[in-house]
């Protein structure tokens, strides 16, 4: 039992010199696309802490947050991530529908606050805002009637 609890402990000794590697590494890379990369599943678990937290956040989008934060950490994947490029794909792709599924459940800016990163990858993995129904287009002046109101007069041609 005692040989089997050794080699955990350095197994998990690895693991944390591995990411602690990477970390050191990632952050002397120049700033750009391959920085932003290297940032994001780092920044995907600080966005999944922060949004487990908070108030704001409908229980069905923590579910699927916390389940893309379980997903992240857990060393088990569909893809081995010591495949080059390739590897965290799978992860990559969970935070992403998890995200675009909480992005339709909690406001923008709430999303947006819990980001610690460049905010402009954020903005791209969500997608275009959902259009507000109360900005509809008017015809006129701005005291005059809406387009397609009731109040509007039929005009004749």
């Amino acid at each position: 039992m005692r040989d089997w609890l050794i080699w955990l402990g350095v197994a998990l000794a690895c693991l944390l010199a591995s990411w602690a590697l990477l970390v050191l590494l990632a952050r002397r890379l120049p700033p750009g696309i391959l920085r932003d990369l290297a940032a994001f599943i780092p920044d995907c678990l600080t966005t999944v802490r922060r949004l487990r937290r908070d108030p704001r956040v409908p229980r069905r989008a923590k579910i699927a947050i916390v389940v893309a934060g379980l997903w992240l950490a857990s060393p088990i994947d569909l893809i081995p991530e010591f495949l080059p490029v390739i590897g965290p794909l799978d992860d990559i792709v969970v935070v992403a529908l998890a995200l675009r599924y909480a992005g339709r459940q909690v406001p923008r800016q709430v999303l947006l606050d819990a980001w610690p990163g460049e905010p402009r990858l954020l903005l791209r993995l969500l997608g275009p805002a959902p259009a507000d129904p109360t900005d509809e287009p008017t015809d006129g002046p701005a005291d005059g009637p809406h387009r397609g109101s009731a109040g509007a007069a039929p005009v004749d041609r």
